[in-house]
């Protein structure tokens, strides 16, 4: 199987003015980019959903994954805490007993 081809943002946003703004359809247009049909109509989707923050690239995250990146840090964290402090409970039980 071949390898992913990767567009930059730059292509995606082009390919989407080719079509919102120019009027080809998108039919031609995925055909004259060499792309898959069904490609250029996620990028419209995602343009027009996101439209200054559409397709960040690698090691850009979107604002609701940077939060869910980060809530994730700190739960496990929490978790980490947590265990301690049984631990420490336990520990203290059974000197008190």
């Amino acid at each position: 199987m071949g390898t992913r081809r990767v567009f930059s943002r730059e292509f995606k946003l082009e390919s989407v003015k080719l079509v919102k703004e120019r009027g080809a359809s998108v039919t031609q247009a995925a055909r004259e980019l060499d792309v898959h049909e069904n490609v250029l109509r996620k990028w419209m989707r995602d343009a027009e959903a996101a439209s200054q923050r559409a397709f960040p690239g690698h090691g850009v995250m979107m604002s609701e994954r940077a939060e869910i990146e980060r809530l994730r840090k700190e739960s496990a964290k929490l978790k980490i805490e947590r265990d301690l402090l049984k631990k420490a409970a336990a520990y203290f039980a059974r000197e008190s007993a």
